[in-house]
């Protein structure tokens, strides 16, 4: 296969802003991995004017996906967990190119998986379960059964996604197959509200109390990242102030959510400020001191 492919990756190694070059091949013949081509070709080039560049082929009864992808986009991916499947195919792919080591360390970068930027995750994909988690209820509540259980199937995916990340892996594109490896007890929760014949209100019910409970064991851990932010300074935060901050941007659109859930468990407290109307306060924020 890498000789059928070499025509179309050579002209690319020989250009000196390419960092490397590596091939994912299909092993099965389902293989969302490498979304159901024969080969992955990714080949990560720094300061590339098109950020993303995917071209098609195919040869005989073969096919194959080329991928040109910039190296601050491809590193960004990483970061915010963006496109997972480029995280599978550096973790798994075989390299043929490559300048300076530079795929071989980011190779090791996602074995080791530093502590600072599973942190981040780790709060990226809390905030996406809060808000998922939240709907969920609320759905609930207002009687929506069929869409409560649609938001807590989603959930639930958020949280084996943060179990993964937990206990130091990435979460592959098949997640609950790595699940059922790592974290029995979250993919337990998942089999029953599958697999369950309670009726659709009674199980939805039963899982949000199930659900309730896994989320508070990992609230303190999932939101870190959040808290140690907020710690930067010892004045309380306007929504806006933090929404805006840098290191938050990652999870900006979801921050409403995971702010209003630590208020709900007192780990984040509410601080009201005077404003020029004497009936209206600023509602501002900082972490509870304990």
């Amino acid at each position: 296969m890498e000789d059928i492919l070499r025509p179309i990756y050579q002209e690319r190694a020989s250009n000196r802003n390419t960092m490397g070059i590596l091939i994912m091949e299909k092993k099965k013949k389902i293989s969302p991995e490498t979304d159901n081509f024969d080969s992955i070709l990714l080949v990560v080039v720094k300061g590339l004017e098109e950020k993303w560049i995917v071209k098609h082929y195919e040869f005989k009864d073969q096919s194959a996906a080329l991928h040109v992808i910039d190296r601050d986009l491809l590193e960004e991916w990483i970061e915010k967990s963006i496109y997972r499947r480029a995280v599978e195919w550096i973790i798994n792919g075989r390299i043929i190119y490559d300048r300076n080591e530079y795929l071989a360390n980011l190779k090791e970068t996602l074995r080791v998986f530093p502590c600072e930027n599973r942190k981040l995750r780790l709060t990226i994909e809390f905030s996406k379960l809060t808000r998922s988690y939240i709907e969920s209820r609320d759905l609930f509540e207002s009687g929506n059964y069929l869409d409560a259980y649609s938001r807590l199937l989603r959930s639930l995916h958020y949280l084996g996604r943060i179990s993964i990340l937990d206990k130091g892996y990435h979460p592959e594109v098949m997640v609950w197959s790595q699940i059922k490896r790592i974290d029995p007890e979250v993919y337990k929760l998942y089999e029953e509200l599958v697999r369950s014949t309670e009726e659709m209100n009674k199980r939805v019910e039963l899982m949000l109390i199930a659900m309730d409970f896994a989320v508070n064991q990992r609230t303190e851990a999932c939101a870190a990242h959040l808290l140690e932010v907020m710690r930067t300074r010892d004045t309380p935060w306007g929504f806006g102030e933090l929404k805006t901050h840098p290191d938050v941007a990652p999870y900006m659109y979801d921050l409403v959510s995971v702010v209003e859930y630590l208020v709900s468990k007192d780990i984040i407290e509410v601080v009201l400020e005077e404003t020029k109307s004497t009936s209206i306060r600023h509602r501002k924020y900082q972490v509870t001191k304990k």
